[in-house]
């Protein structure tokens, strides 16, 4: 997939606004996606008025609903969106923000979709307990589809929590950074994604070939998107993102361009890479570090394996019969992988 002539967009694309989706695939997604925010709704809500308001505190600061909409597009490779797919995107998406809550006590992050933290509004404890009672609500739900929906929230949930476990730590002596820092992508951010594609092709009745077709598309789709939200890290400024920029770099996380430039030996690199080896807790280092980096050509370098990684995505749709909804979902990929925010 090429990057030449592609525009980037704030934000990751509704599937609603991109190519390859027709005006009755959009109606249906747009009920779709009311149903299931409609359920999500329902299900943080609580007797107790404090744990009602931090349960949702994230569900009414917005995001994009990537997951939830991923499911309701991949149901559409079979009979559409039902009861069970509306439910099984709810449950992917209460999953996808338990785990936000963690993130940002992992983190110490202040923001988080233009909105103060749970864990800078409220504490950290309060913050992990509701991540884990979100955690809990999306578990209730997936029940209700059935043992084989259980058996995959318990595998992805795994999946994710080792992958966050990883990423907190450095590479394995004797393991390629770049090898370990993929695998962890497809850990924390993959593998969930992969099950968003994989229930709405299974409860959209699809055939086991095509479930598996889905698994694999939407595991490559979520390196991609982490990637991109990598770059975006470093590349983008707080008002475009809603999050603060660099916070990667500050709690010292390697991603894929400060690899690239760690494992250089020009010597023109050698302050960046002094910066990178440090505590960058202190701005004005965290600052300098950023204008170096987003001037590297270890950025470009790494976009360059994010479209990749996006390209092997669209390859794996190529089984699939051709219509609206696999035209999506290629779009979906470029589109991933093209957004500032």
């Amino acid at each position: 997939m090429s990057t030449g002539g592609v525009t980037a967009q704030r934000g990751t694309p509704s599937v609603l606004a991109l190519p390859g989706a027709g005006d009755a695939l959009r109606e249906r997604l747009t009920d779709g996606l009311a149903r299931v925010e409609a359920l999500i709704t329902q299900r943080v809500d609580h007797d107790d008025p404090f744990i009602a308001q931090a349960s949702s505190h994230l569900t009414v600061a917005g995001g994009k609903r990537f997951r939830p909409l991923l499911t309701l597009l991949a149901s559409e490779l079979g009979t559409g969106v039902s009861d069970e797919v509306v439910a099984a995107a709810a449950g992917v998406e209460l999953t996808h923000l338990a785990s936000l809550y963690h993130d940002d006590v992992m983190d110490e992050a202040d923001v988080r979709r233009g909105a103060p933290s749970a864990n800078a509004l409220y504490d950290n404890s309060t913050a992990i307990l509701v991540g884990d009672l979100l955690f809990g609500t999306a578990s209730d739900i997936v029940a209700d589809l059935g043992p084989q929906a259980v058996k995959i929230q318990a595998q992805t949930f795994v999946r994710l929590c080792a992958g966050q476990i990883r990423d907190d730590r450095p590479c394995p002596e004797g393991q390629d950074p770049v090898e370990y820092y993929l695998q962890v992508l497809a850990d924390k951010t993959g593998v969930l994604i992969a099950t968003a594609a994989r229930y709405g092709a299974m409860f959209g009745g699809c055939d086991d070939a095509t479930v598996e077709v889905m698994r694999e598309y939407g595991e490559r789709l979520g390196v991609a998107f982490q990637l991109a939200d990598d770059l975006i890290d470093i590349a983008s400024e707080a008002d475009e993102t809603g999050k603060t920029p660099g916070t990667d770099l500050r709690e010292g996380k390697r991603t894929l361009p400060v690899l690239f430039v760690l494992a250089s030996s020009d010597p023109a690199d050698a302050r960046l890479q002094e910066l990178l080896r440090g505590d960058l807790d202190d701005d004005a280092r965290l600052a300098e570090a950023l204008e170096l980096l987003r001037a590297h050509p270890a950025m470009d370098r790494a976009r360059e394996h994010t479209f990749a990684v996006a390209s092997r995505a669209q390859s794996v749709l190529e089984p699939l019969p051709a219509g609206d909804a696999r035209d999506a979902l290629y779009a979906l990929a470029t589109g991933v992988v093209t957004r500032v925010g």
